[in-house]
């Protein structure tokens, strides 16, 4: 019995958990890419004794008496986590892709923990390692840290320190989502969960009825003004990325660019990193569109971003401790620095916003009330946005794991509702690495978007390297035309 050992999940994870729907399955899936062959037998006992120490990972989730709990895994057996396989033919990017699209529509087994990682040999002369892991074990955050606990220093392995060792938590506070937040957001999770369990009470009639939004915005104060916001916000444009998805996923990575090139050119610009790589990214679905023939004018394609909400010093505790905003990217404008801007100025008005506090509360909430509410939400938040974009901060010197150098490494989070696309971004090692996941039958090409991510960053590049120098202000939508050539 000691093995059936069971602790409840917090009400965060537990939402995270249900999200789950054939057609998007809801796992983090990331690959490492390593310019020499890996050894199996040491990347095996590199899972057994630096994944596995977070135990966790030998638990599965199980629904019992209307609650769930974390369960230790009775007939756990890291074979059943670990494989090995080789790519076919040639052993090309293309091979690995299609490898990676069929692993990312492929659910977990539930009635084991719900991860796995598969090692691929034949990938040009190397290896690649492709992990799987269900949203609900832990963030981006803290899987990073998980990462940087397997990792190495060197080829000789001089091993990352372990994680801090495990504390116990008052009582009651474990799965209170307000004990997940920072200091300066704590009055206004106790506000969002008030109106979680408001929603729980009435289910989701203030997301279905305007005019119950407008009365909550005349109330006054900023956090129910962000509800209001939340409440009353519209779709995004109708493009041919928006729809209802199939099961099907295809997955597709860019070459990496120098982040010392991205902060150059974002220092020169008045823009931070993030704006010049979400600029990038809408300027590439831009030309998309365009090419498929598509009209962009004025079109507006809204992302849920991630917002990191857990103090620096639990980064490495497992666990969801985000939030969520909705940023638009103006997609319908052409010239590339009218279009950094203008998502520099989106970006700004989302500066202080409560709505990562307040989207965090909303799960907490629903995700300790019924599931048909949190379908209900979920559905109602989701049809207002088009894509999920993931910018993760990760090591900037190299890695090794398992012996190996790590070369590159790329990761796609889940989608959630109706969503079909899935954008992320992470830095490693002095290089930026943009991939992209979308539903085969929203978009079966991810790799002719991404193709088009450098020209739009070499863009930016051209019309900060031709600017008159020095100018004083910004730089003008007139002189970026006259650069590039864009009327």
């Amino acid at each position: 019995m000691a093995s059936l050992r069971r602790e409840k999940i917090s009400a965060v994870d537990t939402a995270w958990l249900r999200m789950d729907r054939a057609s998007n399955l809801m796992m983090i899936c990331g690959v490492l890419i390593f310019p020499g062959r890996v050894s199996f037998t040491r990347m095996k006992a590199t899972i057994e004794k630096r994944f596995l120490r977070y135990a966790r990972f030998r638990q599965r989730p199980v629904q019992m008496h209307g609650a769930t709990y974390w369960e230790n895994d009775p007939a756990f057996g890291l074979d059943h986590h670990f494989t090995h396989l080789a790519l076919p033919g040639r052993g090309g990017t293309r091979g690995l892709q299609t490898l990676v699209s069929r692993l990312a529509s492929t659910p977990l087994d539930p009635a084991h923990p719900l991860w796995q990682f598969h090692l691929v040999d034949n990938f040009e002369g190397g290896s690649a390692l492709i992990a799987r892991i269900h949203h609900c074990y832990a963030d981006g955050i803290a899987l990073i840290q998980v990462l940087l606990s397997m990792s190495d220093s060197g080829a000789g392995g001089h091993p990352a320190p372990p994680p801090p060792p495990a504390t116990k938590e008052p009582p009651g506070k474990a799965g209170d989502a307000q004990s997940q937040m920072i200091e300066p957001f704590a009055g206004a999770m106790q506000a969002a969960l008030k109106l979680g369990s408001t929603l729980i009470e009435k289910g989701v009639a203030i997301w279905q009825d305007p005019a119950k939004a407008a009365a909550l915005a005349e109330r006054g104060g900023a956090l129910t003004a962000e509800i209001a916001r939340l409440a009353l916000m519209g779709q995004d444009s109708a493009t041919r990325f928006k729809g209802t998805p199939g099961v099907a996923k295809r997955v597709a990575w860019a070459a990496p660019i120098a982040l010392d090139e991205v902060k150059a050119v974002g220092k020169a610009l008045g823009a931070s990193i993030n704006d010049v790589l979400l600029s990038c990214v809408a300027g590439a679905l831009r030309e998309y569109l365009v090419r498929k023939g598509d009209s962009t004018d004025g079109v507006m394609v809204r992302a849920l971003v991630p917002v990191n909400l857990r103090p620096p010093e639990r980064a490495w505790k497992l666990g969801n401790q985000f939030g969520l905003v909705f940023l638009d990217l103006p997609i319908g404008i052409e010239n590339p620095v009218e279009r950094l801007y203008a998502v520099r100025a989106n970006m700004r008005a989302l500066k202080n916003s409560y709505q990562p506090v307040l989207t965090l509360g909303l799960l907490a909430a629903v995700g300790a009330g019924p599931k048909l509410l949190q379908d209900q939400l979920l559905i109602a938040l989701a049809r207002n946005a088009t894509s999920v974009m993931t910018n993760v901060p990760g090591p900037q010197q190299p890695l090794f794991m398992a012996g190996a150098k790590i070369g590159r490494f790329m990761f796609w989070v889940p989608q959630s509702g109706d969503i079909g696309m899935g954008v992320s971004i992470l830095s490693y090692n002095g290089q930026v690495q943009f991939g992209l996941i979308t539903d085969r039958g929203l978009c079966p090409d991810p790799g002719r978007v991404i193709a088009g991510f450098q020209p739009e960053f070499e863009k930016l590049v051209l019309t900060t390297l031709l600017a008159p120098w020095p100018w004083k202000g910004e730089l003008s939508a007139a002189m970026a035309a006259k650069i590039v050539g864009v009327d």
